[in-house]
């Protein structure tokens, strides 16, 4: 028992991450993957209002599905994290984090059936105006989510 209590005071009483692999935190590690997507899918959105060239609306497309699928899976653990530990909830950044993520992850979903129409249509200007909204919101929430580590200390040990 006192090892235990002893493991307890060497984190500082951090809160934890709750969603780990190997001690490791996941939902850091998954965030990554649909902020590149997004961004991504906004940059070939960008490429196809210049060129009108279907191949960047396609990719625009696959950006957003690969971003969709591992932004649920980040949600995932994030939600697993922000349930596993109250100190995680009482963040004040913690809340707004959330509620803005599945808020991209929303707009996204929605613009993933934008950009399933054809031609023209499918980026200009539907399509184009939610990935330019979903970037913004996702640097917030990035900052928010830096927050969350550096001055919380979220899933850090001491």
């Amino acid at each position: 028992m006192s090892i235990r209590l002893e493991e307890h005071r060497s984190d500082g009483g951090n809160p934890r991450s709750t969603a780990k692999l190997f001690g490791h935190p996941l939902h850091p590690m998954l965030v990554p993957f649909p902020i590149v997507c997004f961004i991504g899918a906004l940059l070939t959105d960008l490429a196809y209002l210049k060129s009108a060239n279907i191949m960047w609306s396609n990719f625009s497309i696959w950006l957003i599905t690969a971003g969709l699928v591992m932004g649920g899976l980040a949600a995932v653990t994030g939600m697993i994290d922000y349930a596993g530990d109250r100190r995680v909830r009482a963040a004040r950044p913690a809340t707004p984090h959330m509620i803005i993520n599945l808020g991209v992850f929303v707009i996204e979903l929605f613009n993933a059936f934008i950009h399933s129409r054809d031609g023209w249509t499918s980026v200009v200007p539907t399509g184009l105006t939610l990935s330019v909204i979903s970037v913004v919101l996702l640097g917030v929430s990035a900052w928010l989510g830096g927050s969350l580590v550096y001055k919380h200390r979220v899933g850090v040990r001491s």
